[in-house]
């Protein structure tokens, strides 16, 4: 069959096929490419700093489009409301990250039994690799800016060490700090006091600013243009199968113009004569002169 497929024909239909399969491979990437795309570009808006008391209201859930805005509040921290989160990356180094709470001016009381007279927001203020080179929240008012993030789940089964919390989960916090609080927290860019930026990233030290960016929108998935990819590259299969198929045929085609010839080879001439030496048959019997 080897043969037959190094027909010249059937050596340029081969590079045809290749062509062919190799331009539905290419339209199979793009439709691919197509079946994921994000839901929805990130909203320039949510860079715009806006006030906290105006973006999200404690008591009530927090909505995702709420989430990544830059907001500012003004407030006090109280030194003795501070947990550090463990297993935070930093450039690739695990750590800690600073949380504290943060009583916002202004903001509404919540009403209930456990409703503290003020509500507070957790503030991560920032990473340090040692729990010993925490140091304490800046004193006096305060004017925070930073990112809104959504609360964290708490880790199951996990039972932090004194002075540590799991996650930055408001569920979590507030029971340590006993405290009413906003459905998110923040995480800090800057932190002015008494007129000059306090924050980590202003004041070297220790506590290494968290540079959070906005999270990158997720992703959804076409099902039909995922359908189509994968429909590409059957045709592409196909296409190399029909070359295959046609050089078969060939081959069986030349096997039976083979076969026909030493049959006509093979077979007598029937308007040849007899032979005139043969021998008479048995029962025939010589004419005397």
């Amino acid at each position: 069959m080897w043969k037959t497929a190094l027909k010249p024909r059937w050596i340029a239909g081969f590079v045809f096929a290749i062509a062919i399969s190799g331009v539905f491979v290419l339209l199979s990437q793009w439709q691919f490419g197509r079946s994921t795309q994000p839901e929805a570009p990130v909203n320039p808006a949510i860079e715009k700093v806006q006030p906290l008391t105006g973006t999200l209201q404690p008591g009530e859930f927090f909505h995702g489009t709420d989430a990544d805005q830059m907001v500012s509040a003004r407030g006090t921290y109280d030194p003795e409301k501070q947990v550090l989160v463990p297993d935070r990356l930093h450039d690739g180094k695990s750590g800690y990250w600073v949380v504290s709470a943060f009583a916002v001016d202004g903001a509404p009381a919540l009403t209930g039994a456990a409703a503290s007279p003020q509500t507070w927001i957790p503030v991560a203020r920032g990473w340090v690799a040692d729990p010993a080179d925490a140091p304490a929240p800046p004193s006096g008012a305060v004017e925070l800016t930073g990112r809104l993030l959504p609360s964290e789940a708490p880790l199951p089964k996990t039972s932090p060490q004194p002075g540590q919390a799991t996650a930055v989960s408001v569920a979590e916090l507030i029971n340590y700090w006993e405290v009413s609080s906003y459905p998110g927290f923040v995480a800090a860019t800057a932190e002015v006091a008494g007129g000059a930026d306090v924050s980590p990233a202003a004041v070297p030290g220790d506590l290494l600013p968290l540079e959070i960016g906005p999270q990158p929108p997720g992703q959804q998935i076409n099902w039909l243009n995922l359908f189509y990819s994968l429909e590409w590259v059957v045709f592409a299969g196909f296409a190399l199968f029909i070359w295959w198929r046609l050089v078969k045929d060939d081959y069986h085609r030349d096997l039976e113009e083979a076969l026909d010839d030493e049959h006509h080879e093979a077979a007598p001439d029937p308007g040849q004569r007899p032979d005139q030496n043969q021998h008479p048959e048995p029962n025939q019997q010589k004419v005397q002169p």
